[in-house]
């Protein structure tokens, strides 16, 4: 299997990173809605929680670096919407809340925003 260089991802186009960013967000809406459907103490709850949870902190991640070239605003506003997600998905974690709606719905507006 070949990997790919970090140089190599860096000079991807950004359509081709915006497409990842896309397909994962897809991916987490239909982990949500799996767990959303199985309940909170089904194993697909745990599957959507950790890939929901790995895929926010990388976005903020990259969000907080300086040579992010988001617009400032933007990313603040990303930034608040990815805690959100975070305390929202840990809740459900904890069993706590069962707020897939509210995170679905948050994770459709932003996965339609990339197209």
């Amino acid at each position: 299997m070949y990997q790919f260089s970090y140089a190599e991802v860096l000079d991807d186009a950004p359509s081709s990173a915006r497409e990842r960013e896309y397909q994962a967000i897809a991916r987490s809406i239909e982990l949500l809605r799996a767990a959303e459907k199985a309940g909170p103490n089904s194993r697909e709850c745990v599957e959507a929680v950790l890939f929901v949870r790995r895929l926010w902190n990388f976005f903020l991640e990259d969000l907080a670096l300086p040579d992010n070239e988001l617009p400032k605003p933007l990313r603040a506003d990303l930034i608040s919407i990815g805690l959100w997600v975070l305390k929202e998905i840990d809740q459900i974690r904890l069993e706590k809340s069962t707020n897939f709606k509210g995170l679905i719905e948050v994770s459709e507006q932003i996965r339609d925003g990339l197209k």
